[in-house]
């Protein structure tokens, strides 16, 4: 009764009095935000081995993040930089956009927008940053058709890099990342991973550039050779920029071949080598008529500058004069 009679007694007295009631609520809420400090100091103590848990895992799927997108980057630089090798100085890249490309058809075609214009011609090789694309098969002034590796006509020099057997690659429809190399003899030592790549036999494309590797060792339809299947580098599903290898000694090469193979034609040879040869030197000519043409010009537009500047400065001191006079005259 007494603990009773005391509460109401302080009840009262914090009710009906100003001062003891702020005393009372300051205190109170000291004391509530120190209770609520130390409870939440014990919760998160007692939570903590839950927290690193959770810490923990997020670190390591950081850790397998940060490793993915390394792996990716290091992919990118190998297919950009390290696979394909510097070309010899007679040949130069051309660098193109596929506009349009088929993959599930038997004889497949890919249309780029360089051209004649550009300095493409028919039967120059196309290459990707990683690796062995097609070949230029037509041409008009501004865009090209290319024969691609997936096209059952098509048909690539190659060779096993480390064994320098050689023979050719062939598709044979069906997937749009596997080609097969046939004629490869069977004492040649090939196994599984070893990389295909041009052997420079043809001028369209120069030797060592990557083709695709070998995934699987099989005989052919006579079994006297091995038939490997290919799984290749270019990606043709995303394929968008490429270049064309331009050779600048395929021409003389083309005509030596055709003489040597048709005695008959020699003829017909030298006269188009002939042709060939007055056209470069009209070319030649007419290069250097405009850049005669284009001197002329710059020098016509300095003399008229230097002419206008000179009227400009007789005009300022000509009014510079004007304004000395009438100073003078006032």
């Amino acid at each position: 009764m007494f603990l009773l009679l005391e509460v109401i007694s302080l009840l009262f007295l914090v009710s009906y009095n100003g001062y003891q009631k702020s005393v009372f609520f300051t205190t109170a809420n000291d004391v509530v935000g120190t209770t609520y400090n130390v409870i939440s100091a014990v919760t998160s103590y007692l939570h903590l081995q839950e927290e690193n848990r959770a810490l923990e895992a997020t670190n390591e799927r950081l850790r397998k993040q940060v490793y993915e997108l390394s792996q990716q980057i290091k992919a990118t630089q190998l297919d950009s930089t390290k696979r394909l090798p510097s070309l010899p100085h007679k040949y130069d890249l051309i660098p193109a956009q596929v506009v349009n490309m088929t993959l599930h058809k038997a004889n497949n075609l890919i249309t780029i927008n360089k051209g004649e214009a550009d300095g493409v011609r028919p039967e120059m090789g196309v290459v990707c940053s990683r690796g062995v694309v097609g070949i230029v098969y037509m041409t008009s002034r501004h865009y090209s058709i290319v024969m691609p590796l997936l096209n059952t006509n098509s048909k690539i020099s190659c060779r096993l890099r480390h064994s320098e057997y050689f023979g050719s690659l062939v598709w044979q429809r069906g997937y749009a990342d596997i080609a097969y190399v046939t004629s490869i003899p069977r004492h040649a030592p090939v196994k599984e991973k070893d990389i295909v790549e041009t052997n420079g036999f043809s001028d369209i494309f120069p030797p060592g550039l990557p083709i695709g590797c070998v995934q699987r060792i099989g005989d052919s339809a006579d079994g006297m050779s091995y038939m490997l299947r290919v799984k290749l580098f270019a990606n043709f599903t995303t394929l968008r920029e490429v270049s064309v290898i331009a050779n600048y000694g395929s021409p003389e090469r083309h005509l030596l071949e055709t003489l040597a193979e048709d005695p008959a034609k020699q003829d017909s040879v030298l006269t188009a080598q002939e042709r060939q040869k007055t056209l470069e030197e009209e070319q030649q000519k007419a290069q250097r008529e405009k850049e005669e043409k284009e001197k002329a010009e710059e020098e016509r537009m300095k003399a008229e500058l230097e002419r206008q500047h000179a009227a400009a400065i007789a005009t300022s001191s000509n009014e510079n004069v004007h304004l000395n006079n009438v100073d003078t005259v006032r």
